[in-house]
């Protein structure tokens, strides 16, 4: 699929958070929202704003994909990259 970048993929996943926030938390769709505006907001320079959102992305897998290494990977790796932005190296 086609890969956005700047004020359109931060409008991409604010849309997506909001049109997803309302199921459970478990829900697929809901995780992998927190995921792409977490992103998005690192992508476009708000680091302080993407943290806890990739922080709840990562609690959020950790409790409902506990079998899913990757994904778990995946999430930390996003964070870590975070961390990196804001110059933090915990």
């Amino acid at each position: 699929g086609q890969r956005f970048h700047g004020a359109v993929c931060l409008a991409l996943g604010w849309a997506a958070w909001k049109t997803y926030l309302d199921r459970p938390e478990r829900d697929d769709f809901r995780c992998l929202a927190t995921e792409v505006l977490g992103t998005a907001l690192r992508e476009s320079r708000q680091p302080e704003e993407a943290l806890p959102v990739l922080e709840v992305n990562l609690a959020l897998t950790r409790r409902y994909w506990s079998h899913n290494d990757r994904a778990i990977l995946g999430a930390q790796s996003n964070i870590a990259s975070c961390l990196a932005d804001l110059g933090r190296r915990d």
